[in-house]
Order: structure tokens, then C-alpha cells, then sequence
């Protein structure tokens, strides 16, 4: 299993990114899918989240109506488009795959998680 991020990088407040989550080694379609943020000396906290198909997606009430989370189903992958980024943005931004069926926003939902992409917005 291997679920690999990337796009991260610095920008400034008020621009985008769009990180991208590349999944293999397991049954990706099946599975519901989310992207979680950690600050340092803080634990992880849900970002944003996806069911099987897609047509589902919720969000932390930090990021609403400024992220997005999609998937490709027939390229395995998942990105997160940022908007209007702000310093308290700034962390390291992991993908996860859910073991739970419907809205999954725990840690300990999660059984695959990705390595971490860096996210740093400059004020």
C-alpha cells in the first residue's frame, strides 16, 4: 500500500495550491478518502473528505468554501485545491484512506495514510 503526496510548497497569503495524492497497492475505488493537516507538536486534524464515488465530500469548518477534494476513481488519485490560503494553513498535509463507511473525520478511522506534503503560507 502506498499512498503518495505531493504539492506542497510556499506561497503567498491569498494564493492556491493543489496538492495530489497517488494511490496503489490496494482497491482505491473502494475505499472512502480525506486529507488531514498537522501542526507542529499538535495531532493530526481532518481537512477534508470524500466517499467512494465522489459524489459525497465534507469539510472542516476552517476550510469550507476555500477547499476542494475530488478523485479520480480511473487514475487512483486525489487532490485537495486550496484557495484563498492563509498563514494558519501552514502545516503538513497528509492523505489518508478510510476503513469506515460513511463520514469518517477520526484519526483512528484511518488505516492508510500517505508521507506528508508541506504547506507554508507567508503572511
Amino acid at each position: 500500500v502506498q499512498l503518495q503526496a505531493s504539492g506542497g510548497g510556499l506561497v503567498q497569503a491569498g494564493g492556491s495550491l493543489r496538492l495530489s495524492c497517488a494511490a496503489s497497492g490496494f482497491a482505491f475505488s473502494s475505499y472512502p478518502m480525506a486529507w488531514f493537516r498537522q501542526y507542529p507538536g499538535k495531532e493530526r486534524e481532518f481537512v477534508a473528505g470524500i466517499n467512494w464515488s465522489g459524489g459525497n465530500t465534507y469539510y472542516a469548518d476552517s476550510v469550507k468554501g476555500r477547499f476542494a477534494i475530488s478523485r479520480d476513481n480511473a487514475k487512483n488519485t486525489v487532490p485537495l485545491q486550496m484557495n484563498s490560503l492563509q498563514p494558519e494553513d501552514t502545516a503538513i498535509y497528509y492523505c489518508a484512506a478510510s476503513f469506515v463507511t460513511g463520514r469518517a473525520t477520526r484519526v483512528h478511522d484511518y488505516g492508510y495514510w500517505g508521507q506528508g506534503t508541506l504547506v507554508t503560507v507567508s503572511s
